[in-house]
């Protein structure tokens, strides 16, 4: 029995100790979780300062639109309803000028045409007395609210105007059924429609007015950048694989930065999307060549597909062979020097918006080296040896061609 009640003092004593200890370590923790939100929080910043603009911008727009209740004369014009305005900036306001101006159009012009056919369902429906009333209501309800929803399921519609359908129906069912109850339904719908528009004026004006940000911008820029990882991945793809370079100690990042171009396509599509609803800005005005982004896009990912394949014989054993067929080793280092001059030449023509004067005369050369590589392996060059051992190196010249074709390809879509 003492022997029983030592054990059970035993693991009291062991789990006061083990939470003490807990205790003792809290703080610690803590501060450990503090410092590395920091650190997040800190790089979150650094990667992109314009976070921390839009943040405040969007704390700036909605206290604007809360001095509809601060003050007496506004609250009074407006009452209960100004609420919609702070709602509105906050479903509103997004990162770039083209989405934040999209989403307000969509939601803007949605509660008008809603209000104004609400205001109508609720007249003609009134006109068929107090019987008929619910039932003409229901099915106005019933017939708008199933065909926008059908209407959402076309690809342009949902791409562009998605957010407007959901507030068309909204708003719709909002006056047209709460009329039923309340005879004021056109001086609510008014009040819905003023504070939306006022919400929604106050923030694009912020938007546009105070460190804008252009989707139209980002698209340039991701294009212009995405062409420059590829360039990246050939001009140090030749050293590797031929072991030129010994130094191992050497940052390789830029061999993967091609993976990020891979999954570029939603990112490039949104942007074209926002940019679409953008007012005339830069160089370009009215002629932003919207199309031409989303066609030279899918061309740089086309690209990026063969540099994958490729990117599978840095760290492999196939990378031996070079001394069974080491005379393809200059061809192959000419062809990626040209395709990286070329590819670059691109890239830096999009960000500076000029013309790619010398694109062509280095795609022109690629092609000889791409030739001369063909040739070299039309020779018989590895004849005598393993064919299970020349495949891959015969596969990688292949795909090295093929990334010239990518690469003309591109240059192509400049001229268009």
């Amino acid at each position: 029995m003492e022997m029983a009640s030592g054990v059970v003092a035993d693991k009291e004593e062991g789990m006061v100790s083990r939470l003490w200890d807990w205790f003792k370590a809290l703080p610690g923790k803590i501060m450990s979780k503090v410092v590395e939100l920091g650190k997040k929080t800190k790089k979150l910043g650094e990667d992109d300062p314009r976070r921390i603009i839009h943040s405040l911008k969007v704390g700036l727009a909605i206290t604007l639109v809360s001095l509809f209740y601060y003050f007496e004369p506004l609250y009074d014009g407006f009452g209960v309803s100004a609420m919609w305005a702070v709602l509105t900036v906050v479903v509103v306001f997004e990162f770039s000028v083209g989405a934040t101006l999209g989403r307000g159009l969509n939601r803007g012009l949605a509660t008008f045409l809603a209000a104004a056919l609400g205001f109508g369902a609720h007249h003609l429906a009134s006109l068929s007395g107090k019987k008929g009333e619910p039932i003409l209501l229901g099915l106005f309800v019933f017939l708008l609210a199933a065909a926008v929803t059908f209407v959402r399921f076309f690809p342009r519609m949902k791409a562009r105007y998605d957010y407007g359908l959901l507030v068309f129906i909204l708003t719709f069912c909002l006056i047209s059924v709460s009329g039923y109850r309340d005879d004021q339904v056109l001086h609510m719908a008014h009040k819905r429609v003023s504070t939306i528009l006022i919400g929604g004026f106050t923030a694009l004006l912020v938007c546009i007015v105070i460190y804008p940000v252009w989707a139209g911008d980002d698209l340039h820029n991701l294009v212009a950048n995405n062409i420059e990882k590829l360039a990246d991945f050939l001009e140090g793809f030749g050293p590797e694989y031929f072991r030129i370079s010994e130094d191992a100690e050497t940052d390789k990042s830029f061999l993967e930065g091609y993976k990020t171009v891979l999954n570029s396509k939603q990112t490039e599509e949104s942007l074209t999307n926002f940019a679409r609803w953008e007012p005339p800005h830069g160089q370009f005005r009215f002629r932003y060549p919207w199309e031409q982004y989303l066609k030279t896009g899918s061309l740089t990912r086309h690209c990026a597909y063969r540099i994958e394949a490729l990117s599978g014989y840095l760290n492999t054993d196939t990378r031996i062979q070079q001394r069974v067929c080491g005379k393809l080793e200059q061809p192959c280092l000419n062809l990626c020097s040209e395709s990286v001059k070329a590819l670059k030449e691109l890239s830096f023509a999009i960000k500076t918006m000029t013309t790619p004067s010398s694109a062509n005369s280095h795609i022109t050369k690629s092609k000889i080296a791409a030739k001369n590589l063909k040739s070299s392996l039309n020779t018989g060059l590895c004849k005598g040896t393993d064919l299970l051992e020349v495949i891959p190196v015969i596969t990688m010249a292949s795909l090295l061609v093929e990334v010239v074709s990518c690469t003309e390809k591109i240059t192509e879509s400049f001229k268009n």
